[in-house]
C-alpha cells in the first residue's frame, strides 16, 4: 500500500530533530486497531491489520514515503526548566494527508531509543501505559474533546524492566495535528536561535492558524484553543495529572495521556498523579497552569515581536485573553451540564452552589450530572446528605421554569460514561494475564458515552471503596 506522506517537518531545518529509525521488535503483534480512524486518515484497514501494516505499526519495516525523525523540544516540567528534551522514546514516522487534505502526523510511541533518550531509558514502553492512552485518548475523541488519538496497540513480544519487574512491551501509534509544544518554542528561544524561532513560528501559523498575523497573533490563537480545551476537561472532570510545558500541544489538542484521570467524586482539589506532591497540577489548577504555560510561550516568541517594552504589553494581552474565552466556555459547558441552554453570568451563584455542595458531600461528578436529567431523585442519592441537593434543587427547578427543554439539552452536555479509573485499571491488570476481553468492551463502552445503553451499565457505576484509584502513574 501506497500512503499518502508529505513530510513537511522532516523538512524544516536538521537542528528540529533527528533522523530516527525505529528499533525493531522480535514477535509484534495486533492487539486493537482503530478502523474508524483509518479510514478517516485515508489507511487501508485490512492492509494495517496485515503482515506488512503490523510491521510498519511495530517500527520494523517502514512504507515508502516514512521519514523516521525524533523532534527537538525543552520543557518546563513542575515549573523547573529543562533546556532539551525532545522526543526520548517516540518516533515521528511522518505526516499523512487524509482525503478531505487534512494533514495528521503519525507517530510510533515506545518505538526504543532515540537521540534524545536521556539516562538509561530504553525508550520503550509496556502495555499498561499503552493501552491506558488508548483507552483515555479514544475516550475523550468521543466526548467531543480536541484530542490526539489512537490508530493501534501492538505488544512487541519482549519485555521491559519496570520498578523492578518484567513487563510486555507495547506501542502505540498515536495520531495528532502536530506535535508542536509549547517546549518547543522554548527549545529554540533558550538556545537564542531567532531564526529557527521565526522558522518555527511561520511553520505553526501555516499548518495550524492561517488567519493569525505574525507571532502576536500565533500567541493569541493557542491562547484561545487552550481556553476551550480546558473549559472541556473541567465540563468532563478530566484531570491531566502533568502539564508541563512539553505537554501543551500549540494545536489545542489534549496530548500527552500518562497519570491522567477523571473524577469520581468531586473536589477542586484533587490530585491524581504519584509525581505530583505539591499539587501543582490538581483539577482545579488547570486554567491557572495554562495561563502560565502561555506566559511561557509568550517569553519564547519576544524576540520575533519587535520592541521590547511593546512586546511585554502585547504579549501580556494576548495570554490574558485565555481568561474571557475560558470564562465564557467554562459557563456555556456548565450551564448545558444543568440544562441552560444560554447560561448568562447571572446563572453562576447556581452552577457554583452545586459544585460546592458536591465538594462538600463528596458527590460523584459524572453520576450526578448525568442524573439530573434522566431523574433528579437519583442525583440526591449521590450526596451523603440529601437536603444538601434538595436545597440546591429548589432554585434550580425554578430557573428550569425559562428553558424551552433543559433535558435535552442536558444529555448533550453530560455522559453517562467515562474512564473510570477503577475500570482502566482493572483492564490493565486483564492485559497483563493476557486477557484483552476488558480492554475492548471498555472501549465499546466509552464509544458513544451519552447514549444509554443496557450492555454497559456496569460502566457507569461508582468505585467501590475498596476499588478507587487514589494515585495514578507515568509508565515511563
Amino acid at each position: 500500500m501506497t500512503l499518502s506522506f508529505d513530510n513537511s517537518y522532516a523538512r524544516l531545518p536538521a537542528g528540529f530533530f533527528e533522523p530516527q529509525p525505529a528499533d525493531p521488535v522480535p514477535d509484534p503483534a495486533l492487539v486493537a486497531l482503530n478502523r474508524d480512524l483509518a479510514a478517516r486518515l485515508g489507511l487501508d484497514g485490512d492492509w494495517l491489520a496485515g503482515p506488512e501494516g503490523l510491521a510498519m505499526l511495530a517500527g520494523n519495516a517502514m512504507p515508502e514515503g516514512a521519514e523516521p525523525i525524533a523532534q527537538a523540544y525543552a520543557g518546563h516540567q513542575f515549573g523547573g526548566f529543562v533546556p532539551r528534551l525532545g522526543d526520548g522514546r517516540a518516533v515521528l514516522l511522518g505526516e499523512v494527508v487524509a482525503p478531505d487534505g487534512a494533514r495528521f502526523d503519525l507517530a510510533l510511541k515506545g518505538s526504543g531509543r532515540t537521540a534524545f533518550s536521556r539516562g538509561r531509558s530504553d525508550g520503550r514502553a509496556w502495555i499498561g501505559p499503552v493501552l491506558r492512552e488508548y483507552v483515555l485518548s479514544e475516550a475523550m475523541a468521543a466526548l467531543g474533546v480536541p484530542t490526539t488519538r489512537a490508530l493501534a496497540a501492538v505488544t512487541t513480544g519482549a519485555t521491559v524492566s519496570r520498578d523492578g519487574r518484567q513487563r510486555p512491551g507495547a506501542i502505540l501509534t498515536r495520531v495528532a495535528a502536530s506535535h508542536m509544544r509549547v517546549g518547543t518554542f522554548q527549545y529554540f528561544a533558550a538556545r537564542g536561535d531567532t531564526d529557527a524561532l521565526e522558522t518555527l513560528c511561520n511553520y505553526a501559523i501555516t499548518r495550524h492558524y492561517p488567519d493569525a498575523d505574525g507571532p502576536l497573533g500565533l500567541l493569541r490563537a493557542v491562547a484561545a484553543a487552550q481556553g476551550e480545551l480546558i473549559a472541556a476537561w473541567m465540563s468532563f472532570g478530566f484531570v491531566h495529572g502533568v502539564m508541563n510545558t512539553d505537554n501543551m500541544a500549540i494545536s489545542g489538542e489534549t496530548i500527552d495521556y500518562g497519570p491522567c484521570a477523571f473524577l469520581d467524586e468531586y473536589h477542586p482539589r484533587k490530585v491524581f498523579s504519584s509525581i505530583d506532591q505539591f499539587g501543582r497540577y490538581a483539577f482545579g489548577q488547570q486554567p491557572q497552569i495554562a495561563i502560565w504555560n502561555l506566559a511561557q510561550l509568550a517569553t519564547s516568541l519576544l524576540p520575533l515581536m519587535g520592541e521590547k517594552d511593546a512586546a511585554i504589553e502585547a504579549a501580556s494581552a494576548a495570554v490574558d485573553s485565555f481568561i474571557p474565552i475560558y470564562q465564557a466556555a467554562w459557563l456555556k459547558r456548565f450551564g448545558a451540564k444543568i440544562g441552560l441552554a444560554d447560561a448568562s453570568e447571572d446563572d453562576l451563584p447556581l452552577i457554583h452552589s452545586l459544585l460546592e455542595r458536591m465538594a462538600t458531600e463528596q458527590a460523584d461528578f459524572t453520576r450526578v450530572f448525568s442524573a439530573l436529567w434522566r431523574d433528579p431523585d437519583a442525583a440526591r442519592t449521590e450526596f451523603t446528605e440529601s437536603l444538601a441537593f434538595d436545597q440546591w434543587a429548589e432554585d434550580w427547578r425554578a430557573r428550569l421554569q425559562d428553558e424551552p427543554d433543559p433535558r435535552a439539552v442536558m444529555a448533550r452536555a453530560n455522559p453517562q460514561r467515562i474512564a473510570r479509573n477503577h475500570q482502566v485499571e482493572a483492564m490493565i491488570e486483564a492485559a497483563l494475564a493476557g486477557d484483552y476481553d476488558p480492554f475492548h468492551n471498555l472501549n465499546a463502552a466509552l464509544a458513544d458515552p451519552f447514549v444509554s445503553d443496557a450492555r454497559f451499565l456496569k460502566y457507569e457505576t461508582a468505585p467501590r471503596p475498596k476499588e478507587r484509584v487514589s494515585r495514578t502513574f507515568c509508565g515511563t
